[in-house]
């Protein structure tokens, strides 16, 4: 009898491949998800997506790639230690090009008119840049310069950088200051918690052939935790691990002995929480001594606050899915519905091509400057805005009214 016959599996559950198929939707990777989606809503969408060896960057792109629509052209770069003219010659060549003798001008003018023929043809062109954290500071300059490549109406480049935490460190230099103000959007993909790792291998092993939620015992999440500090890849390599070790002994569940001998022939060691800490996903209410909120968003419907959502600076998505951080559940919301951008001058908000629109007052409108107590109608619901940056309290004194209310 085979391994999986042995545990009721149609193929491999934790193979390290990236495999689309296999993916499983936290809430982290679904909020990843929907800021790449919005490169597609968004005419100057620039994202930037970080996160540790083995979160599953490689397989959410992959699944981000296998859903785009037909006016969609993409080309993607996973090969980074390149100068700048190396770079551009790969992008080309992602885009069906023979580049290999053309000097930088040329390239760059070769891109530039393939990218202006697609935005005249109604395509929409992706550049996803894979392992970008090995990125020389002279190819990201390059970068942010295709960015800014643009019609008389619009961008004609939407950018995707996927990379390891190194990543956000050379982004921090003040040297590429100028390619982070063109960021829509950067995210940073932390490990999964003890719950969402639980989830994580129980739809992996559904999705290999197991029927029922008994293969590996409770008692050994815990150790499969401890040693791998929920990074998928080491979740992977684990449980693949500890199935053979019960195969071996001829045993039909995965326990918490098989898990620690799994570890020994590995040569584990305990995880060691630092880079690789899982990071609690912010929640939309804020610590009420945090000095630093700008916006308060009350949701409301038929007059009754549903609930209110604090925020720094920064983009915010709103919509009908539950991974954007204000999530209101309304057929007549869209997935990814609206974002709201906050900073140093207010709050604007702006329609991501909703399917009913985002109205102020009577007004349909695609972007708009918030005033203080502005009421933002989408659909049956209403978003009240609140100006915090004239407040000393910062949201405390609208809290304590509310609380009064």
């Amino acid at each position: 009898m085979s391994y999986l016959e042995h545990f009721n599996l149609n193929e491999q559950p934790f193979r390290l491949t990236p495999d689309p198929e296999f993916v499983y939707w936290s809430k982290q990777h679904a909020r990843a998800k929907a800021y790449m989606e919005s490169t597609i809503w968004l005419a100057d969408g620039f994202v930037i997506i970080t996160g540790e060896i083995g979160s599953g960057k490689t397989t959410l792109l992959q699944a981000f790639l296998g859903e785009l629509e037909d006016n969609i052209v993409s080309a993607v770069v996973s090969q980074t230690q390149l100068t700048p003219t190396q770079f551009l010659q790969a992008v080309l060549a992602e885009f069906g090009f023979k580049p290999f003798k053309k000097r930088k001008a040329e390239l760059l003018d070769m891109l530039n008119m393939f990218l202006i023929e697609q935005y005249a043809n109604g395509k929409k062109v992706i550049l996803i840049i894979d392992e970008a954290q090995n990125l020389s500071k002279k190819v990201l300059e390059e970068i942010r310069m295709l960015s800014g490549i643009e019609t008389h109406k619009e961008k004609v480049l939407r950018i995707i950088l996927a990379g390891q935490p190194e990543l956000k460190e050379t982004l921090d230099s003040p040297t590429l200051k100028q390619l982070v103000q063109r960021v829509r959007l950067r995210f940073h993909i932390g490990p999964l918690d003890r719950r969402e790792m639980r989830e994580y291998i129980e739809h992996r092993l559904k999705i290999a052939g197991r029927e029922h939620n008994d293969l590996i015992a409770d008692d050994a999440f815990a150790s499969i935790y401890r040693y791998t500090g929920g990074i998928p890849r080491l979740i992977n390599t684990l449980c693949d691990t500890g199935l053979l070790v019960a195969f071996a002994d001829d045993k039909k569940t995965v326990d918490t002995e098989d898990i620690l001998l799994a570890v020994e022939e590995l040569n584990w060691k305990e995880h060691e929480f630092k880079n690789g800490a899982p990071q609690p996903i912010p929640h939309l209410v804020p610590d009420r001594s945090k000095p630093s909120y700008l916006t308060r968003i009350e949701v409301r419907s038929e007059g009754k606050m549903l609930s209110e959502h604090f925020f720094e600076a920064g983009r915010i998505i709103v919509g009908r899915s539950p991974d954007n951080e204000i999530y209101i559940k309304s057929k007549f919301v869209s997935r990814h519905h609206a974002q709201l951008v906050t900073d140093d001058f207010g709050c604007t908000i702006e329609d991501l091509n909703s399917t009913n629109g985002v109205f102020i007052g009577e007004t349909r409108a695609k972007k708009f400057l918030l005033k203080d107590g502005d009421v933002v109608s989408l659909g049956y619901h209403d978003l009240v805005y609140t100006d915090l940056r004239n407040s000393d309290s910062n949201g405390k004194d609208s809290l304590a009214n509310e609380q009064q209310r």
